[in-house]
């Protein structure tokens, strides 16, 4: 098993934002997430908020082994071009080690206050993120493309230098079951979801169905979950501290786009987050992503060596 660690970027400023991804690296997670709004998607939408594309290529500067990506990139920002230069030069500026994490976007505030396209309803950007990320694929395998399709047109088109990693991992995060895992089935080497291991697991169904449908490997995609653990000696200790984390961004009581309730998945001993994780390890899932918002939560970052014991005693 594999663990990410998330860091969303509101109410932060960068020495916080450092300090947690140089600690999550030095504690062994495998990669280290940013997310990608261009305002707050969590509380009063007026709050600080970094930008995720330049805050990751810091963090890329100052780290040497995680992986790195983006939890997820929203496509409505950015023309698929320019998201493949992205992504190569964060793969250039870590030595190897970028992922290309995509999905449709959502936020709506956030493309009225820059006047960015939202488009006409969530299926027309769904269609949007499949065109995009089969330019993107294209120019970072090589390719000069020119292309005149629904949403983009590309004249000649080329991604040089080329990623150092090839090939770049793309990431698709969504569990839209006729367009998004459609896409990821298509294109992508990761997924991301989010739920129970129930639903990831009916999630993973189908997928396991669309890629039947594309004539792809099913086990050609890496599965990964976010989730939200807080690692205490005791389970009330741990609900303190993310009721605190809640308090400070306004998310108690949320529910996901998807109509998911949000909260903290588990919380108390390491013995009690390694049980959680193993409910997903049993699935087949390849790496678990732990979200931390600021002030970030050093203690359960510094404490993942902890769960990693449990889950080798079990």
């Amino acid at each position: 098993m594999r663990f990410g660690a998330a860091c969303w970027i509101q109410r932060t400023d960068w020495p916080a934002l450092r300090d947690a991804c140089l600690a999550a690296e030095s504690a062994g997670f495998e990669a280290i997430w940013l997310d990608d709004h261009l305002l707050s998607d969590e509380g009063d939408w007026r709050a600080p908020k970094l930008e995720g594309w330049t805050s990751l290529t810091a963090v890329a500067a100052l780290t040497v082994r995680a992986e790195l990506g983006l939890m997820v990139s929203a496509n409505t920002f950015r023309n698929p071009g320019l998201t493949a230069k992205l992504a190569t030069t964060l793969d250039h500026v870590s030595g190897g080690r970028a992922i290309l994490g995509i999905g449709g976007g959502w936020f709506e505030r956030e493309h009225e206050a820059f006047g960015l396209d939202f488009g006409s309803g969530f299926g027309e950007r769904l269609d949007r993120l499949d065109e995009a990320v089969g330019l993107i694929r294209r120019l970072l395998d090589g390719e000069t493309v020119t292309h005149a399709g629904d949403f983009y047109e590309l004249r000649d088109a080329v991604c040089k230098p080329r990623p150092i990693r090839r090939p770049l991992p793309i990431l698709i995060g969504g569990s839209g079951r006729q367009k998004t895992l459609r896409t990821t089935a298509r294109y992508a080497d990761r997924w991301n979801g989010y739920g129970t291991p129930e639903r990831i697991a009916e999630t993973s169904a189908v997928l396991r169905e669309r890629c039947e449908e594309v004539g792809r490997p099913y086990e050609a995609i890496r599965r990964t979950v976010t989730m939200e653990v807080v690692i205490r000696d005791t389970e009330a200790e741990a609900r303190a501290a993310f009721h605190e984390i809640e308090a400070i961004h306004g998310i108690r009581g949320r529910i996901g786009a998807d109509g998911t309730p949000r909260g903290m998945g588990a919380g108390g001993p390491p013995e009690r987050i390694a049980d959680f994780v193993r409910g997903y390890a049993d699935l087949g899932i390849d790496e678990v992503v732990w979200v931390f918002r600021n002030p970030f939560d050093l203690e359960t970052i510094r404490r993942l060596p902890e769960v990693r014991d449990a889950l080798e005693r079990a």
